[in-house]
């Protein structure tokens, strides 16, 4: 016999667990046992649609971000915390946009209503549907915690045989506040009617004495007015004035037909989180429930009274977020009531006005914006709408943060290094715009002859590859003087946001994650490579670089500088492809140690430390104190190149990182970070007098794995083994991609080092 619990007992314990936590979620409430809850958070309890959603932000809290152009808020709700992480697919930057939308919930919040679209604007593909799928899915979670717990209210009324009295159901003439049909079995309620616009249960207390029932507690902010102010649906003020009449007045025999629940968000539900495609279609209509339900199962003092049900997607959405995907592909017309109703926070039907009590967000297409500019009504719908800017991402870490996150994980193949990097890389490149160099664009400059005459000569230079390299890593072009290179840095804020006021800003034309998306998943399938190859995703990049008739970004005119040169990009992407293949393959082939270039030049600035400041330095060994190393720093200054003199090279480095020190106060000096130039080029020198030794190992990696290593002898093997095996440790190379690598550099960087 087995000792695991039968089905049955499972089952029962399973039971146990959901009873349990529906009682603690304090799910189903009287009239009087909420208005206790009500007083132990009246923050939480008191919240509309704006201050939920601006609480959901809170709740999940946010942290400090910093990019080279400048330090932003993030919201860690868009990191999709609560999702198991690998299938989430969180929110990749866009900062300024979230510090956008959470501004415009505080202003709703401090105005007491929602009283603007938040219209979310870009090009396709620009994350716009993306920021508000993470909103919803949080506003989904939130409602589940206890802090984000909300309550609606519903009518009920028992069988007759409960009671009897005025309603033609009973009643004893006695009135209390706590008793209540709330909590009655299903088998002794008649009816339960729904109010579909979920008034708050607040709203059951007449605004005068709810006034005075509010101002009895603490509240970290005022009332909002949904609450104070508002009052009834029609359905609910019907169903109230019908139940005061029967009962004479008596208000607390009303409130024992108030059942108060709980109510949770939900997509899949449509409640409370709701997207709404660009279809033509009413967001709100009404029907007539009195006429086709059976006039029985109702008590006698409502069977006369017109009840009206509502429903549509802004009923669906009341309390959370109604979102309008590509609002304005819809004629004009078909969201015209939005003018008013955002105003009014009202919307007319037939026989009713509802209130409204939903945050309405939407995204739109930078084309169809711009008709919409020109249509005569559009300065009217400016004042109710906050719109907000979501472009592209200029950062290619960024890009590749998407294409890691979202793509690589659907491929089915090894994803070989670069791959993503390419793509990336790539679509970034497509976004560049030259710059304009304006006088803003200097510190402190007043006009623009203020600009340095340098600096204006170094953005006119600036190629579109170096400037995507400067928005991601915030490294100016090393072949800029260290002056300027300074004044880059210090300038990059203004020039990362130099095209924001213009309609065509950067980030608004070029190649969509969508289109990059496609690109990878068919290079994954390329018959040429058993991996997802960059060669493969250069070869895609080439396929999607002539379909020009189809994309906007492939018929802009090149520019000086290499903008908006596709041909250009392939090349470049194809040579850094190549330079990170030499780096790679020169720091696997054992030859020399990674972090011995690294510790030499360490070695030499703390020896030319010492000797600047004509001081001695400890011998790390023998731990005596000796002049600064002469031929050491001679040999360095050799590798590096020094053309303008030992001295003044020496004294130069010192400067160097006495202004790094100044820019990155408190932070520890690592050469590899302040001299990353000086670095590559000491191991370019190096690495010249190994190129045969590493061309021969990196041919004989190609023969192992394509070939079996026919004809090598066991010392061959083991150096190409030991390549392969250092390319995966250090940089996630399979043999099959760290094949394609040695092949790629055999025809192309090393041929003319290989024995004939």
């Amino acid at each position: 016999m087995s000792d695991s619990p039968s089905v049955a007992a499972e089952l029962q314990a399973v039971g146990d667990r959901v009873r349990e936590r529906f009682q603690s979620d304090r799910r189903v409430l009287s009239f009087a046992e909420y208005l206790e809850l009500f007083g132990t958070n009246p923050d939480r309890y008191a919240r509309d649609a704006t201050r939920f959603v601006r609480d959901a932000f809170d709740h999940y809290g946010s942290e400090e971000v910093r990019y080279p152009w400048g330090t932003y808020t993030r919201w860690k709700l868009f990191d999709l915390p609560f999702e198991r992480q690998e299938t989430a697919s969180p929110l990749v930057g866009q900062e300024h946009v979230q510090e956008e939308i959470y501004r415009a919930l505080s202003n709703f919040a401090r105005e007491g209503k929602a009283n603007r679209v938040v219209l979310l604007h870009g090009p396709n593909g620009s994350a716009k549907s993306t920021i508000v799928g993470c909103i919803l899915r949080a506003l989904e979670n939130f409602s589940q915690c206890d802090n984000g717990a909300m309550y609606r209210f519903y009518w009920v009324f028992p069988v007759q045989n409960v009671t009897r009295g005025p309603l033609g159901f009973g009643g004893d003439g006695r009135s209390s506040l706590h008793a209540s049909y709330a909590h009655l079995p299903p088998d002794q309620l008649e009816t339960k009617i729904a109010v579909e616009l979920r008034d708050h249960p607040l709203h059951l207390l007449p605004i005068a004495e709810r006034s005075a029932f509010l101002k009895r507690f603490p509240f970290r902010e005022p009332p909002n007015r949904w609450l104070a102010e508002g009052e009834l649906s029609h359905k609910s003020r019907q169903i109230f004035e019908a139940l005061l009449a029967a009962y004479r007045g008596d208000f607390l025999e009303v409130l024992k037909h108030v059942q108060v629940e709980r109510w949770f968000v939900s997509r899949r539900y449509r409640t409370g989180a709701v997207t709404l495609g660009p279809q033509l279609s009413v967001d709100a209509s009404e029907r007539q429930v009195t006429m086709d339900r059976s006039l029985a199962s109702l008590p006698a003092s409502l069977q006369a009274v017109s009840l009206y049900e509502v429903r549509g997607d802004l009923v669906d959405a009341g309390g959370g977020v109604l979102e309008f995907s590509d609002l304005l592909k819809r004629p004009l017309d078909a969201f015209k009531y939005l003018q008013l109703a955002v105003e009014s926070q009202e919307v007319p039907l037939g026989a009713q006005n509802i209130p409204l009590n939903v945050v309405m967000m939407g995204s739109a297409n930078e084309l169809h914006l711009d008709a919409f500019r020109e249509h005569p009504e559009f300065p009217s719908f400016r004042g109710r709408m906050d719109l907000i800017r979501s472009g592209y991402l200029l950062s290619w870490h960024q890009e590749k943060k998407i294409y890691d996150a979202q793509i690589a994980p659907q491929v089915t193949r090894h994803v070989a290094p670069h791959a993503t990097e390419l793509a990336a890389l790539f679509a970034v490149l497509t976004r560049m715009r030259k710059p304009k160099v304006p006088a803003s664009l200097a510190q402190g400059a007043a006009k623009a002859e203020d600009v340095p005459t340098a600096l204006v000569a170094a953005l006119n230079e600036l190629t579109a590859l170096e400037k995507a390299d400067l928005y991601a890593t915030g490294t100016p072009p090393g072949r800029f003087d260290d002056d300027v290179r300074k004044r880059l840095r210090s300038n990059l804020k203004s020039l990362f946001f130099e095209w924001e006021s213009d309609t065509v800003y950067e980030g608004r034309i070029g190649a969509s994650p969508r289109e990059l998306r496609t690109v990878i998943l068919d290079a994954a399938q390329h018959d040429g490579y058993k991996c997802l190859s960059p060669l493969a995703v250069l070869e895609e990049l080439e396929a999607l670089s002539a379909r020009r008739a189809e994309f906007e970004w492939l018929q802009v005119e090149p520019l000086p500088g290499g903008y908006h040169d596709i041909p250009g990009f392939l090349g470049a992407l194809r040579e850094r492809l190549l330079a990170s293949y030499v780096d790679e393959a020169y720091a696997a082939s054992g030859l020399i140690e990674e972090a011995s270039y690294e510790e030499l030049f360490d070695r030499y600035v703390q020896n030319v430390g010492a000797w600047v400041k004509k001081e001695r330095i400890r011998n790390r060994i023998t731990g005596d104190y000796e002049e600064p190393d002469e031929a050491m720093m001679r040999e360095v200054e050799r590798l590096l190149g020094a053309r303008n003199g030992a001295e003044e090279f020496r004294r130069h480095t010192i400067a160097t990182i006495a202004a790094w020190a100044i820019d990155h106060p408190g932070q520890k000096i690592e050469p590899t970070v302040v001299f990353p130039d000086a670095l590559r080029a000491m191991k370019e020198a190096i690495f010249q007098g190994l190129l045969s030794k590493v061309a021969l190992i990196v041919r004989d990696v190609a023969m192992l794995v394509r070939e079996g290593g026919d004809g090598m002898d066991v010392a061959r093997k083991a150096a190409a083994t030991a390549m392969i095996s250092r390319l995966s440790a250090r940089y996630g190379y399979c043999p099959h991609c760290a094949a394609d690598l040695a092949s790629q550099l055999v025809r192309t960087r090393l041929r003319d080092h290989l024995p004939s």
